[in-house]
């Protein structure tokens, strides 16, 4: 688990240092170039810095070991981060609707079409941003990550709005100079969208929602493989950062006595967190089969 810890906060870090050049990028071209559009792209990306920020200290703290007051760990706290990730995405987009729609009351200048070039450029790095943190999400079963990669791919969105919006103004002119306005606009929908795509998840962890089917299936598998387990009854998992907590009812022979019954307890909680690494604990209730 210490080099999937390794891996998701490097992953973070890039993840700011990728955001910080990407804003600077943004918003001098958009103010240079006359483009609302790609300075609500920058507003964005200056927003993401700070969740990104937000992602890395969730990942430093989530990995802290059980105490006194916390013996689950500290996990669901990159669950909480997820929620302010979240609300910047939330800010980004009422600012940007906000400016939007005061730029639609104003005159407004044709953007330069050195800004469509920009874009693109800005367009093919945040794809490759998204894919390269959600697969590191994934790998490391971070779901701040994960947010922080849907961040990722708003922002590509959101630039390829902007991108069509300039387009239009370049190429119908007059009558369609507020088409980047209206761009912004839709991006700062979109965004909201994404949001909430990114909030679902983490609500459900927080909440211990019961969708882990899959690994459910595979306790229950690999709980036969131990000598001693007839049967597996009640399993039950929550997600606590990177890692689960399981609480498993196993049935074995009645006629065994306390000693034996915990001692099939103990191999089997060993034997499931050498199969399943992910597992951070497993809480073991031993019943009395009935066959």
């Amino acid at each position: 688990m210490k080099e999937k810890h390794h891996t998701a906060k490097k992953t973070a870090i890039i993840s700011i240092f990728s955001n910080c050049g990407l804003a600077i990028a943004k918003g001098f071209t958009g103010i240079i170039g006359h483009s609302d559009a790609l300075i609500a792209d920058a507003i964005e990306s200056t927003a993401d810095i700070f969740a990104s920020i937000l992602v890395l200290f969730g990942l430093t703290y989530s990995t802290k070991p059980a105490d006194d007051n916390h013996p689950y760990g500290h996990g669901k706290a990159e669950a909480l981060t997820t929620f302010a990730v979240v609300g910047f995405l939330l800010v980004s987009a009422t600012i940007i609707a906000l400016e939007s729609i005061r730029h639609l009351g104003e005159p407004q200048e044709k953007p330069e079409l050195f800004t469509l070039y920009v874009l693109g450029v800005i367009i093919l790095i945040k794809e490759i941003s998204f894919q390269f943190v959600r697969k590191k999400g994934i790998e490391t079963n971070s779901s701040s990550l994960q947010a922080d990669a849907w961040h990722h791919r708003s922002d590509a969105i959101s630039s390829v709005i902007a991108f069509v919006g300039i387009s239009l103004t370049l190429l119908f002119g007059k009558g369609f100079e507020k088409a980047d306005d209206w761009a912004a606009l839709l991006a700062s929908v979109f965004i909201v969208y994404n949001a909430f795509k990114i909030f679902r998840p983490a609500l459900g962890e927080i909440m211990d929602e019961h969708n882990h089917h899959e690994l459910i299936d595979d306790l229950r598998k690999f709980s036969l493989e131990v000598s001693g387990v007839i049967d597996t009854e009640k399993c039950y998992v929550r997600k606590a950062g990177m890692v689960y907590i399981v609480d498993l009812h196993i049935e074995v022979n009645g006629m065994l006595s306390v000693k034996d019954g915990h001692k099939i307890a103990h191999d089997l909680k060993d034997h499931l967190m050498q199969k399943m690494p992910s597992i951070a604990d497993v809480h073991i209730h031993v019943e009395p089969s009935s066959k």
